[in-house]
């Protein structure tokens, strides 16, 4: 007689588990990255003379200038918007490299070294900035470099420490968002590689941690990665697609909201900072939302896995694209214009439960290199939307950010229709173990 060795997640802890914990910290460094990343663009109205195209004066920067002795560069739009997707660079850089290094060496030094550095030349910023435009590009890059390695890594965490049933609302949780340097001390101190080494996690919950995850394929330094079936894999290849179109819908939302906010309502910088943080916080509650909606139709068979991921792929790709001309075309007034931003910035979490998790259910075996590689085409969309936009406002006096929107749901509309005809949902044929693996 076989006997059932796993434990039952109703006997385990939930929320007040380490996983969870963990979950919550990665959030923290999430948080905080995000703020490194983003805190230039809020900052940028104050910084410089102007942030309309074609040289229009800021009626709040010139306001704020009367009150506080602020330094002011002559930077252009298109100087500025080169200015915040340096930091693209950097990030680009590093994923590939990180993704492979992360099934080498500890996650735990990889990932509190990054943050702390990553918080180090955010300091640095104000320096470089007096130094001239092209310091501030590079220290941004660098930034970007250990912010890219952060963002890989965290994710192979899940591997070992996340229960299939639970890998997405875990997955969405950490990922919805002088603080960086004191949590990096925290991380070092509190995290640990895997779950049998943690002196402070109970026994059920290792049980059914380690027991759930006796089906998955085990990651392993001497694997080789099959380079010419990835080249030919149509589910890898759609999911690289869509992430170059969240990525690019995503990065411009987060990094352009506070310059959108400025050019279409002409609040000062204080208010403008309270009403650019309403979409992350409506974003992050959208993002835990979608994980334990995922993981809620998985459990109870509701849906098939496929359906799970193209559900949450199209509302994470559909939702933004339909607020978005809800912004252009009946936002009239004040509170139109704040409810449709915070509508098109947020629901981009929903694809959280969709094609952000959907490479563990294809190639769960090279997860750490493939997460790389998607984050790469990702971030290049990322990238490439941020230069685009700088360019555009500062080339297109009449009607530059219908352009900018109508770009970014025409990337959205494509890629969620080829997600739709190629998606699959369960391991792929290169992504099972064989004896012979070849590159």
């Amino acid at each position: 007689m076989q006997v059932d060795n796993q434990v039952s997640p109703g006997k385990v802890p939930h929320f007040c588990s380490i996983r969870y914990g963990i979950a919550v910290f990665l959030l923290l460094c999430n948080v905080i990255v995000m703020s490194q990343r983003v805190c230039m663009s809020l900052t940028m109205i104050a910084m410089v003379n102007s942030t309309e195209s074609h040289g229009l004066s800021n009626t709040s920067t010139k306001e704020l200038q009367d009150n506080i002795k602020n330094p002011v560069y002559n930077w252009s739009t298109e100087m500025q918007g080169i200015m915040l997707s340096s930091i693209f660079y950097g990030i680009l850089i590093s994923q590939i490299p990180s993704g492979y290094l992360s099934g080498i060496y500890s996650l735990k030094k990889m990932i509190g070294f990054a943050l702390l550095l990553s918080s180090l030349f955010t300091l640095l910023l104000p320096l470089a900035a007096e130094l001239g435009e092209i310091w501030v590009i590079i220290c941004r890059v660098i930034k970007g470099m250990f912010q890219g390695i952060t963002l890989t890594t965290q994710q192979v965490i899940w591997i070992k420490w996340a229960p299939p049933l639970e890998l997405t609302r875990l997955t969405s949780l950490s990922l919805s968002g002088a603080c960086g340097c004191a949590l990096s001390v925290l991380w070092f101190i509190l995290f640990y590689e895997d779950p049998k080494d943690h002196p402070y996690i109970s026994i059920r919950e290792k049980e059914y941690i380690t027991s759930a995850l006796t089906q998955q394929v085990s990651s392993s330094t001497s694997i080789k990665v099959p380079i010419k079936a990835l080249l030919k894999s149509a589910p890898l290849w759609v999911i690289s697609l869509c992430n170059f179109a969240f990525f690019w819908s995503n990065t411009f939302l987060s990094i352009y909201t506070p310059i959108y906010i400025d050019y279409k309502l002409h609040v000062d910088v204080k208010e403008n900072g309270l009403l650019s943080s309403l979409p992350l916080l409506f974003a992050w509650i959208f993002a835990v939302l979608a994980g334990y909606m995922a993981d809620i139709f998985q459990t109870r068979n509701t849906f098939s896995l496929l359906t799970i991921r193209k559900l949450f792929t199209s509302l994470g790709l559909l939702l933004p694209s339909i607020f978005s001309l809800c912004l252009l075309y009946l936002s009239s007034d004040f509170y139109g214009t704040i409810i449709f931003l915070i509508l098109a910035n947020s629901t981009s979490s929903f694809a959280m439960g969709g094609l952000m998790v959907n490479i563990v259910d294809i190639a769960p075996r090279y997860y750490g290199f493939l997460r790389g590689l998607t984050n790469v085409i990702g971030l290049t969309g990322g990238l490439i939307s941020s230069t685009v936009t700088g360019i555009i406002l500062s080339e297109d006096a009449e009607s530059p950010w219908l352009k900018i929107f109508l770009l970014m749901i025409g990337n959205n509309m494509i890629s969620l229709i080829f997600y739709l005809i190629f998606a699959k949902a369960e391991v792929q044929d290169w992504a099972k173990e064989r004896q012979n693996t070849y590159l």
